[in-house]
């Protein structure tokens, strides 16, 4: 996998994202954590999952700048795809632990939503949050009732209509990461609540956090190809790909 590093322990596995500095997410990279989630979900000798980044970067979220020169084929193909590795992610049954790395903004959210836990490097320059609307990219049902699972219906509605990304701080006031580390101690304490959870009986663990979910799961639309539909037909709207343009072009010329 090009775009994954894994690393097997005892009873559990890391897969850390590894593209480029800032982990932002293709088709490709979609494609690599379905494959790797599938198999670690199938795996009898693999009993939880940590997801995790590379050093001040979990996932800058959507590759804009790859997928803004995406065709429409191929755009269908990824909004599928995103959706239905979210899906995968939100269902998956045994512990599942996020060691964010430093920031997650939009695409980076999501999955980090999906797990149990979500332990997040300390300082200001970290954010985290659904900032869809403010990039102009129309968020899902899906979503929204994994963000108000989390955070209660009302603080998450406030804050996806503001496209608000939260600091470390207020997302932890929100109940959207579980605690606060000095970076480099984040996936060692990912690693030390993983341990606990191996201590467990893992069918009643299993049983237990689908039981947890089971109102999450039954709000979910199931089918993929129809979750990101609205955002697949909005991305081609005139205004919406101009102003894409015009971050695509800014950034493009910031890098040279």
């Amino acid at each position: 996998m090009n775009t994954l590093e894994i690393t097997y322990k005892d009873e559990y596995a890391i897969v850390q994202m590894n593209r480029g500095k800032v982990n932002a997410i293709n088709f490709e990279m979609v494609q690599d954590l379905r494959d790797i989630f599938g198999k670690l979900e199938q795996n009898p000798e693999v009993k939880g999952v940590i997801l995790t980044g590379q050093p001040h970067y979990f996932s800058a979220g959507l590759d804009l700048i790859e997928l803004f020169a995406y065709d429409k084929a191929q755009m269908t193909d990824f909004f599928v795809s995103f959706g239905a590795l979210y899906l995968e992610l939100v269902q998956f049954r045994k512990p599942f632990i996020s060691a964010i790395t430093g920031h997650s903004p939009a695409g980076g959210c999501v999955l980090a939503v999906t797990s149990d836990n979500r332990y997040m490097a300390e300082g200001e320059k970290y954010v985290i949050g659904l900032n869809e609307v403010a990039v102009n990219i129309q968020i899902s049902q899906n979503l929204t009732e994994v963000y108000a699972f989390w955070m209660g219906e009302g603080l998450a509605s406030r804050y996806i209509l503001e496209g608000k990304l939260l600091s470390g701080k207020e997302a932890l006031a929100a109940g959207l990461v579980d605690e606060l580390l000095p970076l480099e101690e984040v996936l060692p304490l990912a690693e030390k609540q993983m341990q606990k959870y191996l201590q467990a009986d893992q069918e009643i663990l299993k049983n237990t956090k689908a039981k947890l979910r089971k109102h999450l799961w039954d709000k979910l639309d199931l089918d993929a190809s129809n979750s990101l539909k609205e955002a697949n037909e909005l991305w081609w709207k005139p205004e919406i790909r101009a102003k894409m343009e015009a971050y695509v072009k800014s950034f493009s010329s910031k890098k040279k």
